[in-house]
């Protein structure tokens, strides 16, 4: 299953010249996955409430092209692998106009306490996670 996810750019989003600055491609990438994570039922404020939070443990990003300002931009955010306390999401961020591609990220996420160790993802929650994943096979 692949999760769309539209965001607008706007000024704040840009630098000087209305090219999207390169961190806000990380916010862009985070709403979606907190939407996909959403369509589950699941808000990450009762995720926290109960004690807990998912956590970038490692990410890589191709930067391909530039968004701009006034640019719809589309988040393809999909499952890719699920562990004990983990989950791997391929993201793609590309511009709606034209289909470009911008931005590929490829992000594992670490289940924690919010004290910071991990914890294993409780098993309700693992087994929505687990239908999304394999949607996509």
């Amino acid at each position: 299953m692949t999760h769309l996810h539209q965001i607008r750019v706007y000024w704040e989003d840009t630098d000087a010249g209305g090219i999207v600055y390169h961190s806000n491609y990380l916010n862009f990438a985070e709403r979606a996955r907190t939407e996909m994570v959403r369509t589950l039922g699941l808000r990450q404020s009762d995720l926290a409430a109960e004690g807990y939070a998912f956590a970038v443990r490692h990410m890589t990003m191709d930067f391909l092209k530039s968004a701009k300002l006034d640019d719809l931009l589309q988040v393809e955010s999909t499952p890719k692998a699920l562990g004990g306390a983990s989950l791997e999401v391929g993201q793609v961020i590309r511009r709606l106009d034209d289909g470009a591609e911008l931005v590929r990220l490829d992000v594992k996420l670490a289940f924690i306490r919010l004290d910071g160790k991990p914890a294993r993802i409780p098993a309700e929650l693992k087994n929505s996670l687990q239908a999304l994943v394999s949607e996509r096979r």
